[in-house]
């Protein structure tokens, strides 16, 4: 797995935990995610999708 660039880590909100960081992305209204940095073991917000698993849809038994 790749490291967050330092520049990337300082020009992002640093918040002390995944659930503060889930709260700023509900109040911003925006598609936003948090990850745990492994620069500055905060959480930031990410909008990438990449790497995401999404779980696949069911089909209905017949």
């Amino acid at each position: 797995m790749k490291r967050t660039r330092l520049s990337i880590c300082r020009a992002k909100c640093a918040y002390p935990s995944e659930a503060d960081a889930r709260a700023a992305a509900l109040a911003a209204g925006l598609d936003l995610r948090p990850y745990p940095c492994d620069r500055c073991r905060a959480h930031h917000l990410t909008s990438r999708r990449k790497g995401k698993r999404v779980p696949r849809p069911v089909a209905a038994s017949l």
